[in-house]
């Protein structure tokens, strides 16, 4: 296990990379974005594109949220026409979001663009390079989403 001053080192080192990426990425997917578009937007259409049945608050769970804030959203989506809501069958009450055909179209188009782009940076490594990569990007998204799990767990054992 990693400590003390090497362990801080890394942290600078992450720190300084993710500042880097995150600031240009963000640039360079908002300059694919049509104008009426935002990011949060758009990574909604994604999300919703890749299940069948998705709720406003497995969204807000998702992408660590409050409610109202996703609620905003996708009614800014359904006013576009891009993601329509459809009551359960079974219980009205519950609505689930599903994209329209020009979310969908929407969201293939975008996929291709910033794949596009995307695979500029990825090509940059070679193939051994990028699984390493991809696999401890991976591994860093797990490690960060079992914390996240855990600490939900702790807090809400903390109001009982």
């Amino acid at each position: 296990m990693l400590a003390g001053p090497k362990l801080n080192g890394l942290i600078e080192r992450y720190k300084a990379a993710m500042f880097t990426v995150n600031r240009r990425m963000t640039a360079l997917l908002r300059e694919e974005m049509p104008g009426d578009l935002t990011l949060d937007q758009f990574a909604i259409i994604q999300y919703v594109g890749t299940r069948e049945d998705c709720t406003s608050t497995e969204l807000a769970d998702v992408f660590c949220v409050g409610k109202s804030s996703i609620t905003a959203i996708v009614t800014r989506l359904v006013d576009k026409g891009l993601i329509v809501r459809s009551p359960d069958d079974k219980d009205r009450r519950v609505l689930y979001l599903r994209l329209t055909e020009a979310g969908g179209r929407l969201a293939a188009d975008l996929n291709e663009r910033i794949g596009s782009l995307l695979g500029a940076y990825v090509s940059a490594f070679d193939e051994a390079e990028a699984d390493q990569f991809i696999e401890t990007y991976e591994k860093l998204a797990r490690a960060v989403m079992d914390s996240g799990s855990q600490a939900s767990e702790e807090r809400s054992g903390e109001d009982s």
